[in-house]
């Protein structure tokens, strides 16, 4: 489960949470956190893994929220599940470079990371209310200060229709389908917001409004 959900935004709130740990311990399950979107959430509920730590295993890394060549990531899980998720990490990736691992723990502790957080919340706040200028009266889901939003299309269009329009227009979109987790794919675009220039993103975002209308 995401803190913040990639790409609907939605943050479980601390009842959400409290019900989701209470199914997991009935049935004994365990929970993967995924924390990579965290902190674009200000003021976020307390993580499932402070609710559930004897079942939880809290997954973050630095590549979202401070630079994408900062391949550092990290797992904190129950004690007894360190051994084997160790040796996974090392059948599979070994380790992170330990340069790589000295800027992350020296950027953490004298506040580096904190600082490039809290500029990258307000960057994605801006391109948010980009958005909302841009697509005023049309409906979509978001979190006020992610990179990404949610579009549902009109139920005659085919979101694979409009993704090769946009496509056209050197405008790349993904549809619904690698995030869909039903039979059921409904039509819709998930749009990022982040990379581009602020007057470059909107020009982007008014020509998919315009071929949205056709």
């Amino acid at each position: 489960m995401p803190t913040l959900h990639n790409p609907l935004g939605w943050v479980m709130d601390s009842a959400q949470r409290e019900r989701l740990v209470a199914i997991a311990r009935q049935h004994n399950l365990i929970i993967i956190e995924d924390a990579a979107y965290a902190f674009l959430a200000a003021n976020p509920p307390p993580p499932v893994a402070s609710l559930a730590p004897e079942r939880t295993v809290y997954v973050g890394g630095l590549s979202k929220s401070v630079a994408t060549g900062l391949r550092v990531g990290f797992v904190a899980a129950p004690v007894e599940w360190v051994k084997t998720l160790e040796r996974t990490i090392m059948a599979t990736t070994w380790n992170v470079p330990g340069v790589m691992s000295a800027i992350a723990v020296a950027w953490i502790e004298d506040g580096t990371v904190a600082q490039l957080e809290a500029q990258k919340r307000e960057d994605a706040q801006a391109r948010q209310a980009l958005a909302a200028q841009v697509f005023k009266g049309l409906t979509y889901t978001s979190h006020p200060s992610s990179y990404f939003l949610w579009l549902p299309l009109a139920q005659e269009a085919r979101a694979d229709q409009v993704a090769m329009a946009l496509q056209r227009e050197n405008i790349a979109v993904s549809t619904a389908e690698p995030f869909a987790v039903s039979a059921h794919v409904p039509h819709a675009l998930r749009l990022a917001l982040g990379s581009v220039a602020l007057p470059a993103l909107r020009d982007a975002l008014l020509t998919v409004r315009r071929v949205v209308a056709w």
